[in-house]
């Protein structure tokens, strides 16, 4: 390129070279789907915007220590990495290439490709491909280049331009060649080469040591036990034997109950999957061959070899790692479902309970019908994590079950069945709700009144409508008071009015009126219905000398109305 005046300010081609950088480093330290990754590629691509607002195409020059434009110097190097591969220059330099063509659209069809090529640039040993050889693999289309051919004489020489379509630098074949015959020259004139003295096992360069050193780290780190269940499955797999495959089943069960006794849950774990792929693999598997590698997880299931498990696991000083607890609880069959409830509620260990209830939350989306099962389970713990877990999951299924326990005498069950059929909150679960207004227990009625307002079910208000006219509702507490009459002052629109205004305003015999809270409750309730007629009603008590009265009329004439 010759140099010349710049078209435009090198400033933007400067920034461009310092993004390439920046991007590159991400590139070699995140996945792509890291957002620091992300956010590089994308401010690169966006540094090339303002320099395509000026050209279709830069033309870069490669120097030993930086790259040009034109006469301005774009690259930022610093002394100490003017020799490094932290040079984006020498890097290039160094493999023979002299300059760089960049055209537009670049940044978006082959700027990841560049990229992944300075990576292996900055990483390749010396027996690996040069630079020119992998710009020629990668075919670009829109970067072109020039390079020098470094075995002719003197390093220099004839340059040639390669842009993926019209010529083609030498394949990496002939250039090994090549260079093989200059090593085979400079030996027959009697030059000394140091690759002789290679031969010997302590002639070891730092990235040879450091490449055995991880191999004898990764064999030992390998888990043979786990190897041993891959052998024997190809061997069921690929051997037809009826004999053979039985044995192979044996020996798969006896090694899975080896893992479980010494903790090895990872391998257990894929004993479990691994088995179940052989079974989708093999081929002309008999029903009893089938029946018996399927039975591996069940076997694990199975109550009393599920809560062994999970008692070692809770009584252990340490367990082992949460991602090895994880695949092996994703093994678990619906049979080990009560189990787990079972132990949710007598784990004392803080770091297995999560484990477990992300194990049970599993179990139960994915077998509703054993979760409807266990609502009427003979264990209190089982039936009560199942009523909670129906109600977490909005199990419909579990309607007809929770309406039962409804008419049970044990309260807390009740209480617990209430709250379920208020999660699922469907047509049925609401209907079967209503009885639980008349409840024998506070707290229930309290509940299911509320969640029934909530969901503005009307046909529980002659319900409502029965204990407001009633004279049990007088000795209720407040709290009950309220969630009735809020309740039926929502449901109740201005056919209720009249009842409401007769308790907050009505004169019995000898002018008595009601109690003072019942009156409160009635305004709040009017407030609720929120119509014309309603206000008016609750005017008439606005200047009320009952302190309570009088504060419950005018919150509700503040910020009543219908919902």
């Amino acid at each position: 390129m010759e140099p010349g005046q710049a078209p435009f300010s090198p400033a933007p081609i400067r920034e461009l070279l310092r993004l390439i950088v920046k991007a590159a480093r991400a590139h070699q330290l995140y996945l792509p789907n890291n957002p620091i990754y992300q956010g590089a590629i994308n401010t690169l691509r966006a540094g090339f915007t303002p320099i395509w607002a000026e050209t279709d195409e830069i033309a870069l020059a490669i120097t030993e220590s930086d790259i040009r434009w034109f006469d301005a110097t774009v690259s930022e190097t610093t002394t100490a990495a003017a020799r490094s591969s932290e040079n984006l220059a020498w890097l290039f330099y160094k493999d023979g290439v002299r300059e760089l063509k960049i055209a537009k659209g670049f940044e978006d069809a082959e700027v990841i490709k560049f990229l992944e090529i300075v990576q292996r640039a900055r990483k390749g040993s010396a027996d690996e491909d040069d630079l020119v050889t992998m710009l020629w693999e990668a075919d670009f289309s829109l970067l072109k280049y020039k390079y020098v051919d470094l075995l002719q004489e003197g390093g220099g020489g004839g340059e040639d331009l390669a842009d993926g379509t019209d010529t083609v630098p030498a394949e990496p074949g002939a250039v090994r060649q090549a260079a093989q015959e200059a090593v085979e020259e400079s030996r027959a004139g009697g030059i000394v080469n140091m690759a002789d003295f290679d031969s010997t096992l302590y002639f070891l360069d730092e990235r040879e040591v450091e490449y055995l050193q991880d191999e004898i780290k990764r064999e030992y780190q390998q888990d043979l036990r786990t190897n041993v269940v891959s052998v024997l499955l190809d061997i069921f797999e690929a051997q037809a034997d009826s004999e053979i495959r039985l044995e192979v089943l044996d020996d798969v069960h006896t090694l899975m109950v080896y893992l479980l006794t010494t903790g090895h849950f990872r391998g257990v774990a894929y004993v479990l999957k691994e088995a179940q792929q052989s079974l989708q693999r093999a081929t002309d598997i008999t029903e009893d061959q089938r029946a018996k590698l399927a039975a591996l997880p069940d076997r694990l299931s199975a109550p009393e070899a599920a809560s062994q498990l999970l008692q070692a696991l809770d009584a252990a000083p340490t367990l082992p790692p949460q991602d090895e607890l994880v695949e092996l609880f994703d093994q678990l069959r619906p049979a080990a479902l009560s189990t787990v409830f079972l132990w949710l509620g007598s784990s004392h260990n803080d770091r297995l309970r999560p484990l477990l209830q992300a194990a049970a939350g599993r179990l139960a989306a994915a077998n509703t019908a054993e979760l409807v099962r266990l609502i009427q389970a003979p264990e209190p713990e089982v039936s009560a994590e199942a009523i909670r877990r129906a109600g977490a999951l909005k199990a419909q299924a579990a309607v007809l079950s929770l309406s039962k326990i409804l008419t049970e005498p044990d309260v807390q069950r009740r209480q617990l069945a209430v709250q379920a059929l208020t999660e699922i909150a469907s047509p049925g679960a609401l209907q079967a709700l209503e009885k639980s207004v008349e409840d024998d227990d506070r707290d229930v009625r309290i509940t299911a009144v509320r969640a029934l307002t909530a969901k503005v079910y009307r046909p529980v208000l002659p319900r409502l409508e029965a204990v407001v006219k009633g004279k049990a509702v007088r000795e209720a507490d407040l709290t009950e008071k309220m969630a009735f009459f809020e309740g039926y002052g929502a449901l109740c629109g201005d056919g209720g009015v009249p009842q409401l205004d007769n308790i907050l305003n009505g004169k019995g015999f000898l002018g008595r009126r009601e109690d003072p809270e019942l009156r409160a409750c009635a305004a709040i309730a009017l407030g609720r219905v929120g119509t014309p007629k309603a206000r008016e009603a609750l005017q008439k008590a606005s200047t009320e000398k009952e302190i309570v009265v009088r504060n419950a009329v005018n919150k509700a004439l503040r910020g009543g109305g219908p919902t």
